[in-house]
């Protein structure tokens, strides 16, 4: 079983603006296998939102996110 600290992949969306974080991340979890972490890093603003609602009606799992003074960093478990 894969470790949930450890991502499988991460994917770089720094510098990217909306819709492209949110648009990667649907592409990059499909690339991963189910159980398996994708590690979302991002600057801009409304990827919070963006990814969570994804996370939540795509059925992955969240397993964290943390907010810095000028990140954001999201571990998608993927579940389907």
């Amino acid at each position: 079983m894969p470790n949930e600290d450890k991502p499988t992949r991460t994917l770089n969306c720094l510098g990217l603006l909306c819709p492209e974080p949110l648009l990667q991340t649907r592409e990059n979890i499909d690339a991963v296998q189910v159980g398996e972490v994708l590690e979302v890093i991002a600057d801009d603003p409304a990827a919070e939102e963006d990814i969570k609602r994804f996370a939540k009606r795509s059925g992955h799992e969240l397993l964290r996110f943390e907010k810095g003074e000028d990140r954001m960093k999201f571990l998608l478990k993927r579940t389907r």
